[in-house]
């Protein structure tokens, strides 16, 4: 009868099929097995170019992704702990490289590394995420443009607070022609990482070992407020997501020349 032929085969077309499919993901497991070392491997090495643009060779002997602390402040603009990875020299800290986002960004918000000298200036900043008009508020990137570069030597008292603004809103930064929104977003975000860093210094450049394990006992049993600032240490190297930062809702607004 034609019915039986036809029941065997679909048992044989349904038994070919799931083999293949067992065949596949076996394949895929085994495939992805093999290379997530050297995926990891090279994630690394990206987070490692990404925050060695910050600071100047020579200014730390660590591997920055090994030593960071969890922090979390409304005048960083994350929503959760994320490092802030410390750079030590001779045993010493040196400088500290720090996430920030700009929520108010044209096209949502911008993501930053901040990386700031123990002595509170300005060693490098850049972008390391965001959706900015190409052409124009793209000029944030260094691949773009320099200006990124005018934050370095900066400092909360260079200029003072009122020069912390683009040239339009009476300050010391340049716009862009043509996107006003974009830059003013950036220079906000690091003054407010400078204040951040200025108010927190101690705990962020605590000595490794005893020190830094006593401001941490000691941040974590205080009580806070909901938006105050967390420390905590975190001494394995961070994740690819771990430089993201948490973005949070960027308000509709238009740019302006």
């Amino acid at each position: 009868m034609i019915v039986p032929e036809i029941s065997r085969s679909m048992l044989k077309n349904a038994t070919v099929l799931g083999l293949f499919a067992i065949v596949t993901v076996g394949a895929v497991t085994l495939l992805q097995q093999g290379t997530a070392e050297r995926i990891q491997a090279a994630e690394r090495a990206a987070q490692v170019r990404a925050l060695g643009e910050i600071l100047p060779t020579g200014s730390y002997d660590n591997h920055l992704l090994d030593d960071s602390v969890l922090v979390q402040d409304r005048l960083l603009g994350n929503r959760s702990p994320l490092p802030a990875y410390i750079a030590i020299k001779d045993g010493r800290p040196s400088a500290v490289i720090l996430q920030a986002i700009a929520p108010d960004g044209y096209s949502g918000a911008i993501h930053l590394l901040v990386g700031i000298h123990a002595d509170g200036r300005v060693a490098g900043v850049r972008v390391i995420g965001h959706r900015e008009t190409p052409g124009l508020g793209d000029k944030i990137e260094l691949a773009k443009s320099p200006w990124i570069r005018s934050f370095d030597g900066k400092s909360l008292t260079n200029p003072a607070a009122d020069g912390w603004a683009v040239k339009k809103d009476r300050g010391e930064f340049d716009q862009f022609a043509g996107a006003t929104i974009t830059p003013r977003a950036v220079v906000g975000a690091v003054h407010r990482a400078l204040q951040y860093f200025d108010a927190h210094k101690a705990e962020l450049l605590a000595a490794e070992g005893a020190t830094a394990d006593a401001a941490g006992n000691a941040l974590e049993g205080r009580s806070e407020p909901d938006d105050a600032t967390v420390h905590s240490r975190a001494g394995s190297a961070a994740t690819r997501d771990e430089l993201r930062t948490t973005e949070p809702a960027a308000k509709p607004q238009g740019d302006q020349p």
